[in-house]
């Protein structure tokens, strides 16, 4: 059902520090910062050949990244996103097998402009996951 994995998100608390540490220490390709305030994020993409890795920062208090970071102070991998074929068809195929679905259960538009979803990571080995259809 999964396909190919569409990026790493790492939580970040300065993301004017952590684009420098992967624009100018690591050599990286990255993106204009993008808003999204109905995630409550702030986002940029790290290009990589085979992968992106998501920078995320929060867009205000209610934040769900805010909330993570207030956890884990030094920021952290948040979530995987894996690629599928059907959102629809992966979510009501998981829902089948017990896995739960975060948020209402329906797609939302991800910073990709495409329809996403969160799976909850106690269903999924510890890790949140987001499936974004291809």
């Amino acid at each position: 059902m999964i396909g190919r994995l569409n990026h790493v998100a790492i939580a970040v608390s300065d993301l004017d520090a952590a684009v420098r540490t992967y624009r100018d220490t690591l050599g990286a390709r990255v993106s204009a910062p993008l808003r999204l305030p109905e995630h409550g994020v702030v986002t940029i993409f790290v290009e990589l050949p085979n992968t992106k890795i998501e920078l995320l920062a929060p867009l205000g208090e209610d934040s769900p990244i805010a909330k993570f970071l207030a956890r884990n102070p030094d920021g952290g991998i948040h979530h995987l996103c894996y690629e599928v074929d059907d959102i629809l068809a992966a979510r009501d195929r998981l829902k089948a097998d017990g896995a739960r679905v975060l948020g209402n259960g329906e797609p939302r538009i991800g910073a990709h402009g495409k329809p996403v979803l969160f799976l909850h990571p106690k269903d999924l080995c510890g890790t949140l996951v987001e499936l974004e259809e291809a």
